[in-house]
């Protein structure tokens, strides 16, 4: 994995396939935290009429539960959407931003737990001055609480959706036969991962057959290994096929939705 041009994130599989993931901008990550900072005022002012209350009643422990709550608000806010929303937060989600691992994996608790932690220090002296200084500076537009996090965070623009029928080519999908399984494989499979299946299928002619056979071979595995299908579901498929399986299983039951 490279880092070769400003704005963005080059992997660089063994077989030497190339993936890019756009990095966000400062700009733009200064946006999604003014949003999210308005989510969080909102917030700070509902619990603060319940701590007025609790200080009427009890003076020293709702003054003590004030600063707690503040804290939690101010922290545990980023964690908690972060964590439920694959790394996004309310802001991130209207703006198309997403935290990911610098390797371009799925973020890890501790991760968002440092990031978020390490805020404060970003935000210092005043209006995340240091943290945007850093993340301007940084070839990755990090800041410091990605700096020690191991994050970035990525732009995630709107994808049209894929010709499902250029990429299943009509064959029989039996991951469909175990629906609760396959809807198990749609939780388990980040954003990412789907992007990086999705690519390799729709570029799967530009690769020489060795590179080719090697690179499905290998996301085959990743992915037969999320969830265990029945044998009768999964033997006799090759990984490629496996692969047109898990996309039209992630894809189509996204249009149907809509």
């Amino acid at each position: 994995m490279n880092h070769v041009r400003a704005h963005t994130l080059v992997i660089r599989t063994p077989e030497g396939i190339v993936f890019a993931f756009l990095l966000a901008s400062p700009i733009s990550r200064v946006l999604a935290y003014a949003v999210d900072l308005a989510c969080i005022s909102a917030l700070t002012t509902v619990a603060g009429t319940l701590i007025r209350i609790l200080q009427v009643a009890i003076p020293d422990v709702g003054a003590a539960a004030g600063v707690l709550l503040f804290f939690v608000l101010q922290m545990g806010y980023g964690m908690a959407c972060e964590w439920g929303w694959r790394g996004q937060t309310v802001g991130k989600r209207l703006l198309r931003l997403r935290v990911v691992d610098a390797r371009g994996l799925r973020v890890q608790f501790s991760q968002i737990a440092m990031r978020n932690l390490l805020r404060a220090v970003d935000l210092l002296p005043a209006f995340y001055l240091l943290g945007g200084v850093v993340a301007w500076l940084s070839p990755k537009t990090q800041r410091l609480g990605d700096l020690a996090a191991g994050t970035i965070v990525i732009r995630t623009p709107k994808i049209e959706p894929p010709d499902l029928a250029q990429l299943t080519a009509g064959k029989f999908n039996s991951l469909r036969l175990h629906p609760h399984l396959a809807a198990r494989l749609r939780q388990q499979i980040s954003p990412g991962e789907a992007r990086l299946a999705l690519q390799a299928l729709l570029r799967r002619e530009e690769f020489e057959p060795v590179a080719r056979a090697g690179l499905f071979g290998e996301l085959g595995t990743h992915f037969r290994g999320l969830v265990e299908f029945p044998p009768e579901a999964v033997e006799g498929i090759t990984d490629e096929q496996y692969l047109r399986n898990v996309v039209d299983v992630l894809y189509r039951s996204h249009l149907e939705k809509k």
